[in-house]
């Protein structure tokens, strides 16, 4: 049996890395044409990315855009040694209103960057938001590292989790929630996307932020939602997903469909996107995905085939090292390895060269 971490699999994964910039884009299997955008200019290429990324919110579902979020309210603070807890109800949708948490540093930059974390799925209808401040087993809590980084964070209760499970059993819940909003031309994922989207409005407009470092970051579900926001919103600056880097035809030739809950899936998104084609509206932007070579949610020729396909984008129309995909020798779980690369991340893209956050 291969020990656990098992290093020549990791450089060989980095070695056809190499190569892919070689060769050049890899063409998906069917009709999609994005990697004719390698001989637009950039202005060309922008005005793609957004005509495109019209079209993938097309496919979420009727939205609530005409809703006009009224005032968030503020339900009580937690005091931490060296953070403070915001316990809040926002107004994101007009539908119902969603619970959150605002992580806030007492020393940071002033403005201070921003993240949105994105909570996971698995099955842990109860967790919701508070993964940020106890994480679990797969993947220990954040709330430290976010705040000896100085970045103001965010979390929200998705759709059917946390303070929104509304059924005893979660997963009856979640499938109902799901039915009930197709019967009414909604699509669960779009709503879930909507409320991050609209999430990431009120991280941006706290007075402690600044607006032009956001961040985001999740695993899993969070993974998913980290990628598609930030293909969906070039505010933007930095996208983290953890073990959900699914490219959905491998998926389907591993008979993988039953690993990924309901709400992951969109009415008629094959017919116009593949996960590459999503991930490529995030370039130049940096980007950062770290997934488990022995996680069935994730078939590793499937993560090749989107890294291979996004890294002469970024070659072409930002900075190669802006995009780093990687496979470990792991499941669905995140190593310590994924997470010195992740905090590398924040420093180097959100964090900056600010080495010591003021007291405020």
């Amino acid at each position: 049996m291969r020990p656990p971490f098992v290093l020549p699999g990791r450089r060989q994964f980095l070695q056809s890395s190499a190569a892919a910039f070689a060769t050049g884009a890899t063409r998906l299997a069917g009709h999609f044409p994005d990697t004719e955008a390698l001989g637009q200019s950039d202005s060309s290429f922008a005005s793609h990315q957004e005509k495109r990324r019209k079209e993938l919110w097309g496919l979420l579902g009727d939205l609530p855009w005409q809703h006009r979020p009224g005032p968030p309210k503020l339900m009580g603070t937690e005091e931490h040694e060296d953070y403070t807890v915001e316990r809040l109800v926002l107004d994101l949708n007009g539908i119902e209103p969603v619970p959150a948490l605002l992580l806030i540093p007492r020393r940071r930059q002033t403005p201070a960057p921003g993240l949105l974390y994105i909570h996971w799925h698995g099955g842990m209808y109860d967790l919701g938001k508070e993964q940020l401040l106890r994480g679990v087993k797969a993947q220990p809590a954040y709330a430290s590292e976010c705040t000896e980084k100085g970045l103001v964070t965010l979390a929200i209760d998705s759709w059917c989790f946390g303070e929104r499970k509304h059924e005893a059993d979660g997963r009856t819940g979640e499938e109902d929630a799901f039915k009930l909003m197709l019967w009414r031309g909604q699509v669960l994922f779009g709503m879930m996307m909507f409320d991050e989207y609209r999430a990431l409005d009120y991280l941006a407009s706290r007075s402690e932020v600044d607006a032009r470092r956001l961040g985001v970051m999740g695993m899993s579900m969070g993974s998913t939602k980290a990628w598609w926001l930030s293909a969906l919103d070039p505010r933007v600056k930095l996208c983290m997903d953890v073990c959900c880097l699914t490219d959905y035809e491998e998926l389907i030739k591993a008979n993988g469909l039953k690993g990924h809950g309901i709400y992951y899936y969109v009415p008629s998104l094959l017919k116009s996107f593949q996960t590459a084609e999503i991930n490529a509206l995030i370039v130049p932007r940096a980007h950062l995905s770290v997934n488990g070579r022995e996680d069935s949610l994730t078939p590793p020729a499937g993560v090749e085939k989107v890294r291979d396909y996004l890294l002469p984008l970024y070659r072409k129309y930002g900075k190669e090292s802006d995009c780093h995909i990687e496979l470990f020798d792991c499941a669905h779980v995140e190593l310590p390895e994924m997470r010195a690369l992740i905090l590398g991340w924040m420093d180097q893209f959100l964090v900056g060269n600010a080495a010591h956050p003021q007291r405020s």
